[in-house]
């Protein structure tokens, strides 16, 4: 019988429970997936706690997964059983084994990018690659500064500024994640545990600041973000880590015509013809190698429970991902 990871009530790691689930045949317009691995995210953690109260109780979290389909139902085209596909979905159901899901969610895979890659990295490449193209596209021109620059979104999204030929600061949280950061593009790193950021940021660009900040953490490091900006720079806050923003008036962007986003992915995968485009963009670097996907730590899906304990433990390094 096919098993699922269920969520009966908001609350920690311990709320994630391995169940049997029932399973029925695919319906219009649905493919049966038998997913080979499945990406773990901080949006995860947000759902599970109550933070987003998104997902219906009770319900099966997980926005991202890989696998192949197994059948489909009618009114189904482009897809066909033994096809690879990966999917980011809003409407949950990632952790398990296998699940149904309306075709229109699912994204063409090539050769050569396999599945536990693929749930490492596909949110996180997509989030990445929507921050430097999708908002005010980084230029060579630019310093940006990059929150959380050794986990998983922000080693991709270090590499991506490199590769755009942006200077880039990262940030750290502790000494031993310094030359992870470095390898990924990073020209400076800053441990935010033992440095003031805004002091040392201030002090590598010579008083000028960052054109663009990019913080996944939230509420501890949105006013060193904002401190930092340069004239027009702006600050996007993708993440609350730490918590969400604490509302601030918006009159003090003014002193230095600033701004500040708070884009959502989803919002840029509406479209499937976009969202095909932008998964073959990221899938193009990552087949030419201009990308390293960084997995982590691996845990089967009965012990997702101890994935998100890992993940919030914020020791991890690269992305975890689960195994049906």
């Amino acid at each position: 019988m096919p098993k699922a990871i269920v969520v009966r009530q908001y609350g920690g790691p311990e709320e994630l429970k391995l169940e049997d689930v029932m399973l029925a045949a695919a319906g219009p317009g649905q493919v049966r997936l038998r997913q080979g691995a499945v990406g773990v995210n901080f949006h995860d953690i947000y759902v599970r706690s109550g933070l987003y109260k998104t997902l219906g109780l009770p319900g099966v979290p997980g926005v991202e997964a890989a696998g192949i389909i197994e059948a489909v139902g009618p009114d189904v085209h482009g897809f066909a059983p033994g096809d690879r596909a990966a999917y980011v979905t809003q409407t949950y159901g990632a952790y398990a084994d296998t699940r149904l899901i309306d075709a229109k969610h699912l994204i063409k895979v090539p050769d050569g990018i396999d599945d536990r890659t693929l749930a490492a990295s596909l949110v996180k490449g997509l989030t990445a690659l929507m921050l430097v193209a999708k908002l005010r596209p980084l230029t060579p021109r630019d310093t940006c500064l990059i929150y959380a620059a050794a986990g998983g979104v922000g080693l991709l999204l270090c590499q991506m500024a490199r590769r755009i030929g942006a200077r880039v600061i990262g940030v750290v949280g502790s000494k031993d994640k310094v030359e992870r950061a470095r390898s990924a593009g990073c020209d400076d790193v800053i441990v935010r545990t033992q440095e003031d950021v805004a002091t040392q940021v201030m002090s590598l660009t010579k008083g000028r600041g960052v054109d663009i900040v990019y913080d996944s953490v939230g509420a501890d490091t949105f006013e060193a973000s904002l401190n930092v900006l340069a004239l027009r720079g702006h600050l996007v806050n993708f993440g609350q880590s730490s918590g969400p923003v604490a509302p601030f008036a918006p009159a003090r962007l003014a002193a230095k015509s600033n701004a500040v986003w708070r884009p959502i992915l989803f919002h840029y995968l509406v479209d499937p013809a976009e969202r095909q485009a932008l998964a073959d963009e990221y899938f193009a670097v990552l087949r030419t190698g201009e990308m390293k996907v960084e997995s982590g730590a691996a845990f089967s899906l009965a012990d997702a429970s101890e994935a998100h304990r890992a993940l919030e433990s914020g020791a991890t390094t690269g992305s975890i991902v689960l195994l049906p």
